[in-house]
């Protein structure tokens, strides 16, 4: 049977959820630094090498792409993690286990189970479980001496994990994988080893890896699975609510049971959502309204938090979902003006340039043309290649015509 509606507590309207997400996103109020930016969105989108720069740059002033270096590699407050719907973040460490403990578990328990059984069908592998368990403990014995290595050092040093595999074999699609790449997925996932340094600088990954208690200076102390979950689910609620279970479950990866569970835990707050009938959920000492956000403008990079940070988001995208979100739900770098998107931007020529949605008034337009003459300056001539570049600035796929629009179908994961 369905599960019987709960009792609303008041009503959220459009402008309440646009004036939290300015407020509580930095984009109306300046963040102090880096380290506030990331506990503001929970967690950084890092799909995108420059992705977490960018998303900084629009929050905090003055912003250098070293402050975040040295958050990762120097100071180690902060960490690439993948994560949930196997989606690389930039994590503070504080959150790091609960990642690890629930939706890591997560991730790194499909990837075994996939890479094994694809280990099996290939033929070459007789031992399937034998063969991992050997390259799972070259790697992290080969890591031991605390100096990081990238992926193809590894493979030299480490012969056990040195190996290909025909992934989707009997297919138009099938080809020989490296076993390397997909074993360090999982074993990041597990929170044994993670990225350490960047060998390609703030705009390309080329990451080295290292043992995680090494990199970090201790071992991880995971806490229970459940209690994880609910951890990350505060925190979400925290940043981005009222959010509904949906949203909840597809930017977690998680299920709806677990979702309801910890919903419970917190003691969470059923809300109506303006527009919409689904409930909203709000933490219980979150009830009371927050201020107006008065105007403000922001371009927001690829698979921003802000952007990606609900299943259902015509209440910001409104009309302009297909051009700037492809047909899976990635979004492509966004302008926004006070809460909502207006169109999009690329960098791909060392200058920004700006495509309007819609007929914006003159003070919006004047706020964009700052922001863009900011971002112009701090790039100094690079170029930003996302991996999902907006449809409006020839993105590979397009999202559907409007009555199936991508935002009003649970949107695919994006892959880390």
């Amino acid at each position: 049977m369905p599960r019987e509606r709960p009792a609303v507590v008041g009503v959220v309207d459009t402008a309440q959820r646009r004036a939290r997400l300015a407020r509580r996103h930095g984009l109306v109020e300046p963040l102090p630094d880096l380290h506030a930016a990331v506990r503001a969105l929970v967690v950084l989108h890092g799909t995108d090498a420059s992705g977490p720069y960018l998303a900084a740059w629009a929050r905090v002033p003055g912003f250098a792409t070293s402050d975040l270096d040295d958050a990762l590699y120097r100071d180690r407050t902060v960490v690439r993690q993948l994560a949930m719907r196997r989606t690389l973040w930039v994590a503070g460490t504080d959150l790091l286990p609960a990642l690890v403990a629930s939706p890591g578990a997560r991730v790194a328990g499909a990837e075994r189970r996939r890479l094994l059984k694809e280990l099996a069908q290939d033929g070459r592998y007789p031992d399937p479980q034998g063969t991992l368990t050997r390259a799972e403990a070259g790697v992290l014995a080969a890591l031991a001496d605390g100096r990081s290595r990238t992926a193809a050092e590894l493979r030299d040093e480490v012969p056990e994990a040195g190996g290909v595999f025909r992934a989707a074999g009997g297919t138009r699609w099938a080809q020989e994988l490296a076993v390397m790449p997909r074993l360090l997925t999982i074993l990041g996932a597990s929170g044994l080893v993670v990225r350490a340094e960047n060998r390609g600088g703030w705009t390309v990954s080329r990451p080295s890896w290292a043992l995680a208690e090494r990199w970090l200076g201790g071992p991880l102390v995971l806490p229970d699975a459940a209690a994880a979950h609910t951890e990350v689910v505060a925190r979400w609620l925290r940043a981005f609510g009222p959010g509904t279970e949906r949203d909840l479950q597809w930017w977690l990866g998680s299920t709806l049971t677990a979702v309801r569970r910890s919903l419970a835990d917190v003691g969470a707050v059923p809300v109506g959502l303006e527009g919409s009938q689904d409930v909203g959920w709000l933490l219980p000492d979150d009830l009371e309204p927050v201020e107006p956000a008065g105007p403000w403008a922001a371009l927001l990079p690829a698979l921003d938090p802000t952007t990606m940070g609900w299943a259902a988001r015509d209440w910001y995208l409104g009309p302009h979902a297909r051009q700037v979100v492809d047909a899976v739900g990635n979004a492509g770098p966004t302008v926004w003006v006070d809460g909502r998107v207006v169109g999009a931007w690329s960098a791909s020529s060392g200058t920004v340039e700006v495509a309007l949605l819609e007929d914006v008034p003159t003070p919006a337009r004047a706020a964009i043309a700052d922001e863009v003459e900011r971002l112009t300056a701090w790039l100094a001539g690079g170029t930003v290649s996302p991996t999902f570049p907006s449809p409006l600035f020839g993105g590979r796929r397009h999202a559907p015509e409007p009555a199936a629009a991508a935002s009003s179908a649970v949107p695919a994961a994006p892959r880390g």
